[in-house]
């Protein structure tokens, strides 16, 4: 992409995503994620009411009188993005691409987190780590975040979900929130999911187009994988062959449920060319309740 091209996507993407994070997830995003905790914030008197537990015996003997410790909430968090850059992403059906759908998703994410004074970083994988930002605050980190997803061409195009995982529970110490970002066409991942979201928090989103989940009878066609880059000449007049397809497409989606409910692990999906509004605004109204 041009850098004049791409500048003017990001700037769209800005707009459109920063007015979301503004005006409608700011209050949801801080309501579901709550911060690391509760801090010592300051002593002060005694009032009726306030728990025995919280006294401050220390400064209760030096005066005389009681007094209590006042705490509040640890707002600060560091939020990751894992980003799933393989290629299956560079497909689309309904007026976008899913990595284009990724790229807003993130964004939307990133400035919610920044409203709300977090850090956020992005981990970017195929079958490989492809590329890491470390967590950091401000717009200008938030407009290189969107640039490298819109513009990234990653060295591998297949997916390796539990390495990259792995990579993140190594390599992130202190307990986060992580947004796994993939259309989880890979399997092979329960146990590192379970290992990451037992470290930290982590939620999947994971991003689909119409057209993966069944085949349409429209008879001999050119089927390109672009993970493998293998060319397959499908018959999808025989109802066999789309039977076959939309079962192993509908066991992947299950197995997936079974995995992340497993693993404790929250989940939405997010349709290509859909609203993503009303699934995060969900998502995020759901870990509010909790």
């Amino acid at each position: 992409m041009e850098t004049i091209d791409l500048l003017k996507k990001v700037r769209k993407i800005e707009i459109k995503t920063r007015g979301l994070s503004n005006h409608i997830f700011a209050g949801e995003y801080h309501s579901a994620f709550k911060g690391k905790g509760m801090t010592f914030s300051e002593v002060r008197e005694y009032q009726y009411g306030d728990s025995i537990k919280q006294i401050d015996w220390n400064v209760t003997a030096r005066f005389n009188h009681p007094y209590v410790k006042v705490f509040e909430e640890e707002r600060e968090l560091t939020v990751i993005l894992l980003v799933d850059v393989s290629g299956s992403k560079f497909f689309g059906t309904n007026q976008q691409l899913k990595k284009d759908l990724i790229a807003e998703i993130a964004a939307v994410l990133s400035f919610s987190a920044i409203q709300n004074n977090d850090k956020i970083g992005v981990i970017l994988f195929s079958n490989k780590i492809e590329k890491f930002i470390p967590p950091k605050k401000g717009k200008k980190h938030i407009l290189r975040i969107i640039s490298e997803l819109l513009n990234y061409k990653p060295e591998n195009k297949g997916t390796n979900i539990a390495e990259a995982l792995r990579y993140f529970t190594n390599v992130v110490k202190k307990r986060t929130t992580a947004f796994l970002i993939s259309d989880f066409i890979n399997d092979d991942f329960e146990q590192a999911l379970r290992i990451a979201n037992n470290k930290h928090d982590v939620i999947a989103v994971r991003i689909y187009d119409k057209r993966e989940k069944e085949l349409p009878n429209i008879g001999l066609i050119n089927m390109f994988d672009p993970e493998t880059n293998k060319q397959l000449l499908i018959d999808t007049s025989n109802s066999n062959v789309r039977y076959t397809y939309k079962k192993w497409m509908r066991n992947l989606e299950d197995n997936l449920n079974i995995i992340t409910k497993k693993a404790g692990v929250d989940i939405i999906n997010v349709e290509t060319g859909e609203d993503y509004i009303k699934p995060l605004l969900n998502l995020f109204k759901r870990r509010g309740s909790k």
